[in-house]
């Protein structure tokens, strides 16, 4: 028999802050976290700016053994799981018997490229005697999954997902999925990332998919503005807490809203880029409402996939028009969050589902900035510049990735 999902904590660290509350309180504000980076020299760089994590001390998380062993996308995941933790009003989890009915899945796009650069150059300058004995496990990506999993004592299932942008929205519907079927009762899911290094960041200079607005940094993440001239790379990690209802209303825990439904499809057509008219985002958004059981006139909102590229955004409003027809002028509102955080990449679904969570809880919608010049393949209500209170009974939250994958959750007010 299927079960009830509920989230009952969230963590984050995003550009704009170390914590859920600065992040989800800098995105009512439509402030931008974007600025030039400095964490190594971009001087060669096209693009000189991103979403850097600033100040964060893993030390809070984790002990200094740990810390030398662990590339930073990992670091990012335990801290953000941590929190998530705190929010759910859980401490250690000592009963064997409730251990092993609590899994985490995390998803990232890249996992330890810090580690491969920095590794590779020891053994350029060096030989292969210079590759450090833990480069394998730093590198990984399913390592973020294995340290959490080390950190909660969760002993349920216990594994990664990676779909490029849309990894940790995949590992939100296979949490989801998990606790709905009865396989647990608790997982902590969604993504971590810390791809801006000198080949992340070149990486995507190179196949011409960032913004060079290096003037004005913080108008570079323009989603379906007319004006927009490519998405910016961030850092970050979004983990959420879900909880079977039952067992969340038993321990009288707070709950931000139902995980309902998930539809993930593919395109099928291009590595990169998305198949015109969005056919494949249109299918993973209908069956994300059908399995939630939720009618399109009774989704108010969706947090879009929203990267800022010229390709993506007049792609993803088809896809919502060819899917809510009449009803996507009607009614229905659109934002992307990546206007104030950049693109997370492989964190971005996990993070965007807590931001859609969030907005149920709080009937709030966050706002779309740097949104000042309509481009007519773009004409949706996009909820530009401000957020706006709105009851939200129902909402979706889109991810895409490279390789043609889309994917949807559902999300509803409990």
């Amino acid at each position: 028999m299927a079960r009830r999902v509920v989230v009952t904590g969230v963590g984050a660290l995003t550009p704009l802050g170390n914590d859920i509350e600065t992040t989800w309180n800098g995105i009512l504000a439509g402030k931008s976290g974007i600025a030039a980076i400095e964490s190594f020299d971009v001087s060669l760089f096209s693009t000189r700016f991103g979403g850097e994590i600033r100040n964060f001390d893993p030390a809070k998380y984790m002990d200094r053994k740990e810390i030398k062993r662990t590339d930073r996308f990992v670091q990012l995941a335990v801290a953000a799981s941590a929190m998530a933790m705190q929010d759910a009003g859980l401490g250690e989890i000592t009963d064997p018997a409730e251990q092993e009915r609590f899994g985490v899945i995390i998803g990232s796009g890249v996992g330890g490229i810090h580690t491969h650069e920095t590794q590779h150059s020891r053994y350029l300058k060096g030989g292969p005697g210079r590759i450090s004995p833990f480069y394998v496990p730093m590198m990984i990506s399913d390592m973020a999954a294995g340290y959490v999993s080390i950190h909660c004592k969760a002993r349920g299932p216990n594994f990664c997902t990676v779909a490029a942008c849309a990894s940790s929205a995949h590992a939100v519907a296979m949490a989801f999925r998990s606790i709905k079927y009865g396989e647990s009762d608790m997982m902590l899911t969604g993504g971590c990332e810390a791809s801006l290094t000198p080949m992340g960041l070149g990486g995507f200079c190179s196949c011409k998919a960032l913004s060079t607005r290096n003037d004005s940094p913080q108008a570079a993440s323009r989603p379906f503005d007319k004006e927009r001239d490519g998405f910016v790379l961030s850092d970050g990690a979004g983990v959420l807490l879900l909880e079977e209802y039952e067992h969340a209303k038993t321990r009288g825990a707070r709950i931000y809203a139902e995980i309902a439904g998930a539809g993930s499809t593919a395109d099928a057509y291009h590595i990169t880029a998305p198949v015109p008219g969005g056919e494949g985002s249109m299918r993973a958004m209908k069956l994300a409402a059908q399995e939630a059981g939720v009618s399109l006139e009774e989704i108010d909102y969706i947090n879009a996939h929203g990267t800022s590229t010229p390709h993506n955004d007049p792609t993803e409003t088809a896809a919502i028009k060819s899917l809510f027809g009449d009803r996507a002028k009607n009614g229905l509102v659109v934002s992307s969050t990546k206007s104030m955080v950049g693109h997370l990449l492989g964190a971005a679904g996990g993070a965007e589902a807590i931001f859609t969570s969030l907005a149920i809880y709080h009937g709030i919608v966050p706002p779309t900035i740097n949104y000042t010049t309509p481009d007519p393949e773009c004409d949706l209500d996009y909820c530009p510049n401000e957020a706006r209170q709105l009851k939200i009974d129902a909402a979706l939250s889109n991810s895409l990735g490279f390789g043609g994958h889309n994917i949807s959750i559902a999300i509803k007010a409990v």
